[in-house]
């Protein structure tokens, strides 16, 4: 009874605080402290289309759209239905949920489940620092052992978190601190839901500080990135372990933005980080200790046809091989070691860009290479095809149909948990279709 009493006080506290927080400022009309604004929270926590966050705020408040002194509160929820078929038992490859056995048994899955809830908190101290924190929920792809109904597989995660210095307005240079994205390659996507497979292999998340320069089209960003195994995709070694103890990683960016016939644009970009994800030995294992470092290269673009269509393409690479990719018993040994990459490109056609109500289309491939040709953790493709309505700022219904060729989940890829020691679980003939048909609401 006293939780219940509690949490009903903490949510009514939570949508009174425009009215208990408001202010007088400069003579001007009441403006609330504290404030719900979907738009800006929509893209905060976007987890798809506006991956960088540090520069989004600071563009969102140059444009005015956070005043200072202000806090603006959020939340967003995405639930979905979905129908899968796979040609092998047990062996889905669609990366929007932990492909093993523990989520998908037998050739055919139907869910309808909830598959995020996230609340972010957005605040600008004064014109030149301001806050970012993002609360997640996410049973589904959650790195916790056991079913999407076991209580490791549902926990709250501080996701992402930063104090970020700059005010663009007035100065092109900007800095930021805490748990971020890392800035290497453009890993957004075009579809309403699903992330590409370029984003599952090479986006990183990162405790670390970041430096920046953003003007007239150019924007220059490197990261130092705390050493040991990251949250995501950034790992090197602390003398010969993956304990995060030592400053000695770093990711740069550079792209620049063309203006061409009126309100359209071109973007091209290239990221280089010192070391990514693909640095462990045999047996592969999450978060493992490295053997070498491995770093990685990305080159991208984005073409916007005024409001009316977006083309996106991007390519990443790592320099080394990945030493895990090599498994030394036969059968298996007659495959090499082999370099890490993956391939992205979409298109999305807003049907109606200026209506009430949008709609769009969206076209997207990407891929995942991970082995020599013909081994069976060769490669992980993926198709989509989404159709999206936007229906209240950034609240979307959403309709996308998939497909994907390989089975390449990369905890023991290359073997080391079967009955036999060169035997793998990975599938490169594994196939599988599907249809997700979801919401996201945002407030």
């Amino acid at each position: 009874m006293k939780r219940t009493i509690t949490f009903t006080l903490c949510l009514l506290f939570l949508f009174q605080c425009p009215v208990l927080f408001s202010q007088q400022v400069q003579g001007e009309k009441n403006e609330s402290l504290v404030e719900l604004n979907s738009d800006l929270s929509g893209k905060m926590m976007d987890p798809s289309h506006y991956i960088r966050k540090s520069s989004l705020l600071l563009d969102e408040k140059k444009a005015g759209n956070i005043r200072d002194r202000q806090l603006v509160l959020g939340a967003s929820i995405i639930g979905l239905m979905d129908y899968q078929k796979s040609n092998m038992d047990d062996k889905f490859g669609y990366l929007m949920r932990h492909p093993t056995s523990n989520n998908q048994i037998g050739n055919t899955v139907t869910e309808a489940v909830l598959h995020s809830f996230q609340v972010g908190v957005t605040a600008s101290v004064n014109n030149w620092i301001s806050m970012y924190g993002e609360i997640l929920y996410d049973p589904q792809q959650s790195f916790g052992p056991g079913t999407i109904t076991a209580l490791t597989r549902n926990q709250l995660q501080l996701r992402k978190g930063m104090i970020i210095f700059g005010d663009l307005s007035k100065f092109p240079l900007y800095g930021a601190i805490g748990k971020m994205d890392t800035p290497f390659g453009d890993m957004g996507t075009v579809s309403p839901f699903t992330n590409t497979s370029s984003w599952h292999a090479f986006a990183g998340l990162s405790f670390g500080a970041e430096l920046g320069y953003k003007r007239a089209g150019l924007h220059a960003s490197v990261m130092a990135i705390q050493g040991g195994s990251q949250f995501r995709a950034a790992h090197t070694g602390v003398n010969g372990t993956n304990v995060p103890s030592r400053l000695n990683n770093f990711a740069a960016d550079v792209n620049y933005t063309f203006p061409v016939l009126g309100h359209s644009s071109i973007q091209f970009g290239g990221s280089y980080m010192l070391g990514s994800a693909y640095c462990t030995g045999f047996p592969i294992t999450h978060f493992g200790e490295p053997v070498r470092n491995n770093p990685a290269y990305s080159a991208y673009t984005n073409v916007h046809f005024a409001d009316r269509v977006l083309f996106k393409a991007g390519f990443s690479k790592t320099f080394d091989t990945w030493p895990g990719s090599y498994n030394p018993n036969p059968p298996l040994n007659q495959y090499y070691e082999s370099k890490v990459s993956s391939l992205n490109a979409g298109v999305k056609v807003n049907l109606n860009p200026q209506g009430q109500t949008k709609f769009a289309l969206t076209a997207e491939y990407s891929d995942f290479r991970t082995g020599p040709e013909g081994s069976p953790w060769e490669r992980q493709n993926q198709k989509i095809l989404g159709f999206e309505t936007k229906v209240v700022e950034s609240s979307i219904l959403f309709l996308e149909v998939f497909s994907t060729e390989g089975y390449v989940p990369l905890n023991f890829m290359t073997g080391g948990n079967m009955p036999s020691p060169g035997e793998t679980h990975s599938e490169r003939d594994a196939f599988s279709n599907g249809l997700v048909l979801g919401a996201r609401i945002v407030l």
